[in-house]
C-alpha cells in the first residue's frame, strides 16, 4: 500500500501568521440522528474524548471530534489509524441508521499560527464570521465560506487555527491564507 500524501506536499509560508500544510490526517464522517447515542458513543470510543457540544470541537493534538451538524461529527485520528477505526466503528454500529466513512484522502488540513490577533485577523479577511475574541471562542468550530469554497475551523488554543477543506481546492485555500498573511497587509478588523 502507498504512503498517503498531501495535496501540496507540506507547503508552509511565514508572514502575519506562520501558514503550514500540516501532514496527512485520518478524517472520518459519523452521520446519525441527532439523538443517537451509540453512534455518539462509538465516537468518543475510538478517540477518548467527549462528544463535543453544538459548535464545538474536543481535538488534542491531531485527534478528537468535531460537531459539524446536529447529525454529523468530523472524528480526527491518526492517518494510519483511519482504516482501521472505520471498521471498528462499522462493527459497533451494525444495524443502526449511521453512516462511517473515511474521507481523509479528499481533505485538506492547514495551520495557522502566530500571535492571537493576527490568526484572528487572516481568518477575518477571508471568512464570514466575527472573530473578535468574545465572539469566537478557543474550541468553537464554524463551518463557512473561505473566500468562494467551503471550509471549516476553530482554534485549538490562542494563536493556533486549524482549518479544513477539500482536497480540490487546496490550493486555491493555501493561496488565500499566504495573502491575507502578507506582511504590511493587517487591517484591523476588531
Amino acid at each position: 500500500m502507498s504512503e498517503p500524501v498531501t495535496p501540496l506536499a507540506g507547503a508552509s509560508f511565514d508572514g502575519l501568521v506562520r501558514v503550514t500544510e500540516t501532514g496527512p490526517q485520518g478524517m472520518i464522517v459519523l452521520r446519525c440522528p441527532e439523538d443517537a447515542t451509540d453512534a455518539r458513543e462509538a465516537a468518543t470510543a475510538v478517540t477518548g474524548t467527549k462528544d463535543p457540544a453544538l459548535r464545538r470541537a474536543a481535538v488534542s493534538n491531531g485527534t478528537g471530534i468535531l460537531w459539524m451538524s446536529p447529525d454529523e461529527r468530523l472524528i480526527l485520528v491518526p492517518r494510519a489509524k483511519s482504516a482501521s477505526t472505520v471498521a471498528e466503528m462499522q462493527a459497533k454500529l451494525a444495524g443502526q441508521h449511521a453512516l462511517v466513512a473515511d474521507v481523509s484522502d479528499a481533505r485538506a488540513i492547514f495551520r495557522l499560527e502566530g500571535d492571537p490577533l493576527m490568526v484572528r485577523e487572516v481568518l477575518a479577511k477571508l471568512a464570514p464570521v466575527d472573530m473578535r475574541p468574545d465572539h469566537f471562542e478557543v474550541g468553537e468550530v464554524r463551518r463557512t465560506r473561505l473566500a468562494q469554497v467551503a471550509a471549516a475551523f476553530w482554534l485549538e488554543q490562542e494563536g493556533t487555527a486549524d482549518l479544513i477543506c477539500f482536497r480540490s481546492v487546496a490550493r486555491y485555500v493555501y493561496d488565500l491564507l499566504c495573502t491575507a498573511a502578507v506582511n504590511g497587509s493587517a487591517v484591523k478588523h476588531f
